[in-house]
């Protein structure tokens, strides 16, 4: 785990205040019994998880597709290419909805901005040695030149809102 002590406390804060605000439905089926700590959040998020990650359209629709993410210092982050349909979205319009949904016996969703980053900027370092880590032993060095030559840009969402789901035996 990355994350330092402020980090973990910042992050308990936001889930506390997002089940605090939310309604009575969502109440009902994540109750406290269900939901995670900022510790278990941490722990349970290690490595690239996937998400499916929403941005809007020029004309206000969503759209939504899958994105490698990586928990890092108690906020989700992802790259894509500098050029793609997603990032091109977030420049325009920051808001971004993302959840990890492995299973019906967790979730983990996200509502917030995302702030963009040149992936060659130190900013990125620690996402940059995520995706390696994961990459590299399945698809070997060449992941690491891949990486390099891609013109990608990284984001980090801000989180406003997180809400988290954990079945309970």
């Amino acid at each position: 785990m990355l994350e330092t002590p402020d980090e973990i406390t910042r992050l308990q804060h936001l889930l506390d205040g997002s089940a605090a605000g939310a309604g009575p439905h969502l109440r009902g089926i994540i109750t406290d019994e269900r939901r995670m700590s900022a510790e278990q959040v941490c722990r349970v998020l290690q490595g690239m998880r996937l998400l499916v990650l929403a941005t809007v359209t020029a004309d206000g629709r969503p759209l939504a597709g899958p994105v490698d993410g990586y928990f890092l210092h108690g906020s989700f982050w992802f790259s894509s290419g500098r050029d793609s349909v997603r990032m091109r979205h977030l420049a325009a319009r920051p808001a971004v909805s993302a959840t990890h949904l492995p299973g019906e016996e967790l979730a983990v969703t996200v509502h917030g901005r995302a702030e963009l980053f040149d992936m060659r900027d130190p900013v990125g370092s620690e996402l940059r040695q995520a995706m390696l880590d994961h990459y590299v032993p399945t698809q070997g060095p060449e992941f690491e030149t891949w990486l390099d030559e891609l013109d990608a840009l990284g984001a980090r969402i801000v989180a406003e809102k997180m809400f988290t789901f954990h079945a309970t035996g």
